[in-house]
């Protein structure tokens, strides 16, 4: 019987266990998307993980989606995920980088450019600024010669990860950011190569994903995907088949593993845990939903055929959280006012499980 506390071996980087850390936003980079010190400090507590992957990093200054998150595109930014990378390592652990290209989920006051994206339609919602929440812009539709170029970012950013010390990227093809973008039916309305039937509209995330494989090799190349999922107003028709049909596309590639979202129903998640011949990473319960996984959710999917379980909001407040489920430890509860405020109070300061004497 597969458990959580196995051994896993992701082509050829071996995993002490199959808890992953899930990305997660947390806004502690330093001017200019520079990593620190504390955030190398913050990633390090929770090396015990099996495999951590970062908080979504942007490819390129138009990628990027909030203020304060970091970026793969300049030597400065490598120069400060390289501190991480060692710390991550120094630790015993594994890391690879979230690659995430915000496209229409951005705003002109934090990159100074209009956000971009397959059509010229806005996100649902009020996007986050240096100066605030403000209404999602309108973003600017690329021209048909453009797409490829931003579909190479997520390539140029993967090498600079691997520069970085990274032992992998993770495309963030979820959630209703670029990639998710293309695959939508409502937030893309392309009649070009780019929009309209499922073939073209998986062809963007193929591309990337290509792209990505062939920069970097597909064993270092993952990615995040969100069947069904609503996030910032897109809508997806046929599933099923879009997903399949991305699944095939992505399966030639040999790709590291597919990471999927609980944004669908369990028998659509069975399917497509079917279509993917390869590692599977599954996280079981809606992000930012009202409930946090488990150790019964993470069993349930490892007997469903899962090959490792991601886990978001438990590692906030549980840097050690691998102990804490292998002994069946209280979970300690997080401060979600301290998610995005920055400095390192409800970042640094969660201790481990205190054993009483």
């Amino acid at each position: 019987m597969t458990t959580l506390f196995d051994r896993y071996e992701l082509d050829g980087l071996v995993l002490p266990n199959r808890v992953v850390m899930a990305p997660m936003t947390r806004v502690r980079a330093a001017a200019g998307g520079v990593p620190t010190s504390s955030m190398a400090t913050y990633y390090a507590q929770r090396a015990s993980a099996g495999l951590i992957v970062t908080e979504g990093v942007q490819p390129s200054l138009v990628g990027q989606s909030n203020p304060g998150t970091p970026g793969l595109h300049t030597d400065e930014q490598v120069a400060g995920w390289r501190q991480v990378t060692a710390a991550v390592h120094a630790n015993g652990g594994r890391l690879f980088a979230q690659l995430m290209h915000g496209g229409r989920v951005s705003h002109p006051d934090t990159t100074g450019r209009q956000p971009v994206g397959p059509s010229a339609v806005p996100a649902v919602g009020d996007v986050f600024t240096p100066t605030g929440p403000q209404p999602a812009p309108v973003p600017r539709a690329l021209d048909t010669a453009e797409v490829p170029e931003h579909a190479r970012s997520y390539a140029e950013a993967a090498r600079r990860a691997l520069d970085a010390g990274f032992d992998g990227v993770e495309l963030h093809g979820a959630n209703g950011y670029l990639i998710s973008q293309f695959l939508s039916s409502n937030a893309n309305r392309r009649t070009d190569r780019y929009g309209g039937p499922v073939a073209h509209r998986i062809r963007f995330a193929v591309e990337a994903a290509a792209a990505t494989a062939a920069a970097v090799g597909g064993a270092r190349t993952g990615i995040r995907l969100s069947p069904g999922g609503t996030f910032w107003g897109v809508e997806e028709t046929d599933v099923p088949e879009l997903y399949t049909a991305l699944l095939r596309e992505l399966a030639a590639l040999d790709l590291a593993y597919v990471h999927l979202e609980a944004t669908a129903d369990e028998d659509v998640l069975l399917r497509l845990r079917r279509a993917w011949p390869g590692t599977l990473v599954v996280n079981p319960t809606l992000p930012m939903g009202p409930k946090q996984t488990g150790r019964t959710e993470a069993e349930h999917w490892l007997d469903l055929g899962a090959d490792l379980i991601s886990f978001g909001r438990a590692f906030i407040a549980n840097p050690d959280l691998v102990e804490r489920l292998r002994n069946r430890l209280p979970l300690a509860p997080v401060d979600e006012a301290t998610y995005y405020q920055g400095g390192d109070a409800g970042y640094l300061t969660y201790p481990a499980y205190q054993y009483s004497a």
